[in-house]
């Protein structure tokens, strides 16, 4: 019989459902794995065992007095939320120094929309200081790493959801991506990790991103997961101004649907025109005969962008560091590489800040015209496998350890600049053993197409079995 942990989101719901295991019993036992595997995994900044259980206490009672089928459809899973996210009942630090001890007297949308669906959090993981590289260091912690082998980086910049959920502290965990932060992690913790559509979930209560780049998801181990965990976003609070289409029935749903036949474009070489590691590669080439045996056309493409596009991304990044929330007289407690990125996005006038924004959705527009013939188009996560914990940082010099970040997530800021949905599922394993993904990508506002060949990806692949072989403390 598979150990609680091993169990999916769903399969955790339904076994409530079934009462064949309890809430509490759920939160006890991830709370168990995460006071033993924790101080290898650095996954969680902040853990409230006592209001989850709490909360565990109520939803037993729930299941007690409640028809299964009015149950919420994840009632009782344990979940966390990315310490970018404002709690009432937790601190949020946002990987910071200089916001230890923080409280928000609101709840962020996302993490209503989670607790309404009935997970429950156990805490707060970790993220870089206000998510801004792609690995989760803090002055605050440790690295996050991956389960897959212990000394290596988990990613950023939801490293420490990424942490938790592949090494069964939770299987499910609330992510948020501006430049790749869900997919990244995804990546090399061998998850699946979808960013969804701008405007497709609420940023709400916090001002929203002017550059239209951030969004919020949830990294799983498996596509139906995920599905789930975007159902549970949208049944909330739509993310719009302009409500995006949705399909009639549920993203669940869309996860067993046949997307019949389609058209999907591939292309291997990065953006800004880093090199690409044959590892990446290879799981490109993965995933095509995956895709080829589900009966789906499989075409090389151009590279839809250059690096002008990632030039303006850098650009719009270092406005978005600029614009982080630090209180006055506490800029020395933040760290180099934010310093650095401030101190770039200062120097951009009202008026250029203006046209860099205008720009990058000039080429936003250009890249969807030119993959508009495609139904998905296909192509690497990152550019590198996953790397050293440490290796980000090693130089000690802030414009080095960007560098490393933007050589690293080559490809995974051009979705967030389009505002197309993308989902990065695990393909391939290098020869030491450690996860590589690939992403698809899917048409604005069209999440279930994405969403039926992922599922479709991972029936072929039989990679959502696959488990990091943790050493049991």
């Amino acid at each position: 019989m598979a150990e609680l942990h091993e169990l999916s989101a769903l399969e955790q719901a339904a076994a409530v459902r079934s009462r064949t295991v309890s809430p509490v019993e759920l939160v006890d036992h991830h709370l168990d794995r995460i006071s033993r595997l924790d101080g290898l995994l650095h996954a969680f900044v902040t853990l409230t065992p006592e209001l989850a259980r709490e909360q565990a206490k109520e939803a037993e009672q729930a299941v007690m007095g409640t028809p299964a089928e009015e149950l919420p459809p994840l009632h009782g899973v344990p979940t966390a939320i990315k310490d970018l996210s404002i709690t009432r009942d937790a601190p949020t630090a946002f990987g910071s120094g200089a916001l230890v001890g923080f409280r928000s007297p609101l709840d962020a949308d996302v993490v209503t929309a989670l607790r309404r669906a009935g997970l429950i959090s156990l805490g707060k993981t970790a993220t870089p200081e206000f998510g801004l590289t792609a690995h989760s260091a803090t002055d605050l912690g440790a690295e996050p790493r991956t389960p897959w082998n212990l000394g290596y980086s988990a990613g950023g910049s939801s490293g420490g959801a990424g942490s938790a959920v592949a090494g069964g502290l939770v299987p499910i965990a609330q992510g948020s991506d501006a430049g790749g932060s869900i997919r990244i992690p995804a990546s090399v913790c061998g998850l699946v990790g979808m960013k969804p559509s701008w405007g497709r979930e609420s940023s709400g209560p916090t001002p929203p991103d002017p550059a239209q780049l951030a969004v919020r998801g949830v990294l799983t181990r498996t596509v139906r997961d995920t599905a789930a965990g975007l159902d549970a976003l949208v049944a909330y609070k739509s993310g719009g101004l302009a409500p995006l289409p949705r399909p009639a029935g549920s993203y669940l749903a869309e996860a067993d649907r046949d997307p019949g036949r389609l058209r999907i474009g591939r292309f291997t070489a990065a953006p800004n025109g880093a090199a690409v590691d044959p590892e990446c590669v290879r799981a490109v080439d993965v995933a095509t005969e995956l895709l080829v045996a589900a009966g789906h056309v499989v075409e090389e493409i151009e590279t839809p962008s250059g690096p002008a596009l990632t030039e303006l991304f850098v650009k719009v990044w270092a406005l978005k560091a600029a614009g982080a929330p630090v209180p006055a007289g506490k800029e020395s407690l933040l760290r180099p590489v934010t310093r650095m990125l401030r101190e770039r996005g200062a120097g951009i006038s009202g008026v250029e800040a203006f046209a860099l924004l205008a720009a990058m959705q000039g080429q936003a527009r250009a890249v969807i015209d030119r993959t508009a013939g495609y139904d998905l188009v296909l192509c690497p996560t990152l550019a590198l496998p996953p790397r050293p914990e440490g290796w980000f940082t090693e130089s000690g010099d802030p414009a080095e350890e960007f560098e490393r970040t933007m050589q690293f997530v080559a490809f995974t800021p051009l979705q967030n600049v389009t505002g197309q949905p993308a989902m990065s599922l695990p393909a391939h394993w290098t020869p030491e053993g450690l996860p590589v993904g690939v992403q698809l990508v899917g048409r604005v506002g069209d999440e279930a197409t994405l969403i039926s060949v992922a599922a479709q990806v991972e029936a072929g692949s039989g990679w959502a079995a696959r488990r990091a072989d943790l050493p049991e403390h």
